[in-house]
């Protein structure tokens, strides 16, 4: 892997089933189990998933006109699957996005089915990732167990 593909985070243990997750560039994000106001790992799967598209598509039209409105609600069902594993199925993104009246809004509105479309086909990393099903592997650190 290169410099410019390679992405990574580290995932700290605070106490029983609360993390802090951080960035190389210095940010920090708590996690954690549902218990308290920390995103839990399956809405941060959301997070990123409308995020991403998110950034996307106001970058294609806020170029045309500034948003009055700009929401999205990533929503998803997590379910026990046949085999007995845990995974999220329905999700889905919605956008909310209003455009001021006038030539520039007109432009915006145009442009966005298009953006979403090309953010979902071509764009966004990460609702491509969990739709082309890219295997995960999980694997213990040499040494990490303390002998």
């Amino acid at each position: 892997m290169s410099e410019d593909t390679f992405r990574s985070v580290n995932i700290e243990r605070t106490s029983v089933g609360k993390y802090v997750v951080r960035n190389v560039r210095g940010g920090s994000l708590p996690m954690g189990t549902g218990e308290d106001g920390d995103f839990t790992p399956v809405e941060l799967l959301l997070a990123a998933i409308g995020g991403c598209t998110a950034i996307d598509v106001d970058h294609i039209t806020s170029r045309r006109a500034e948003p009055i409105q700009f929401s999205v609600d990533v929503t998803g069902d997590k379910i026990r699957d046949e085999t007995g594993g845990n995974r999220m199925e329905n999700l889905r993104v919605e956008f909310t996005v209003t455009f001021p009246a006038g030539a520039d809004g007109d432009r915006a509105r145009e442009a966005l089915p298009r953006s979403l479309q090309q953010s979902h086909d071509r764009l966004c990393t990460v609702s491509r990732t969990v739709e082309l099903g890219t295997p995960v592997t999980t694997v213990e650190a040499a040494g990490s167990t303390g002998d």
